[in-house]
């Protein structure tokens, strides 16, 4: 049981970081035999994982087509964000005045890796460096379900920035996180607050949300 449980879990592990590194991209299909080719499993593996990351949000499963990599709705993006900015912002606060100088120090090992990443131009990389900055403050403060919880919601944002085009920059991002940990350092609640609700500000507003044209006519019209 146990071994069906880590072949599982290594598969829906290898989809999310396929998603959260930009690539999958949404509406993509996973077929259930293809699948249980590349990670040489059986399609009763790969369908439980399906169904895991079904749960999560990232594949959407439907009789006619299978299973595809979602594709979340504009208010769906909306309502990410929104619950992002009140996890996050709640937790930063209280990591404000609890972080240690070697809990600092973690950090900046991690901002050393998102520098690194984006001067090799390691998309995937600086990707998944980037995304998880947010679930490492949460590690730090101790609380694993926050960070489990973050995790989930930044795949989901991955699938987000790559359905609506994000325009912000992965340089951008990082010097805001710079700038984040900076202000924890001086143990600065104000400017904390201010510099987080910026930074997921600038990621939501440089997404395209507005919604798409429901069809050919609508789009023509539009014209």
């Amino acid at each position: 049981m146990a071994d069906i449980v880590s072949s599982t879990d290594r598969i829906a592990a290898s989809i999310t970081q396929a998603i959260v590194e930009r690539r999958l991209m949404p509406g993509t299909r996973l077929a259930e035999q293809q699948l249980a080719d590349i990670y040489g499993v059986s399609r009763t593996l790969v369908r439980q994982a399906l169904n895991q990351l079904s749960r999560h949000r990232l594949v959407t499963l439907t009789p006619a087509r299978g299973a595809c990599v979602a594709e979340p709705s504009v208010e769906e993006a909306r309502q990410v964000f929104e619950l992002r900015k009140m996890l996050e912002s709640s937790l930063l606060a209280q990591l404000c005045s609890t972080i240690t100088p070697a809990q600092i120090r973690q950090l900046r090992e991690h901002l050393k890796l998102e520098r690194e990443a984006l001067k090799r131009t390691d998309v995937p990389g600086r990707t998944r460096l980037l995304a998880d900055f947010h679930v490492l403050l949460a590690r730090l403060h101790g609380n694993e379900v926050l960070a489990e919880t973050l995790a989930d919601l930044l795949s989901r944002c991955s699938l987000i920035a790559l359905m609506y085009q994000s325009s912000h920059s992965a340089a951008e991002s990082q010097a805001e996180h710079e700038a984040i940990v900076n202000a924890l350092q001086a143990r600065d609640k104000r400017a904390l607050m201010k510099l987080l609700d910026n930074h997921l500000g600038n990621v939501e507003a440089n997404l395209k949300l507005e919604p798409r044209a429901p069809d050919l006519a609508a789009a023509l019209k539009a014209a």
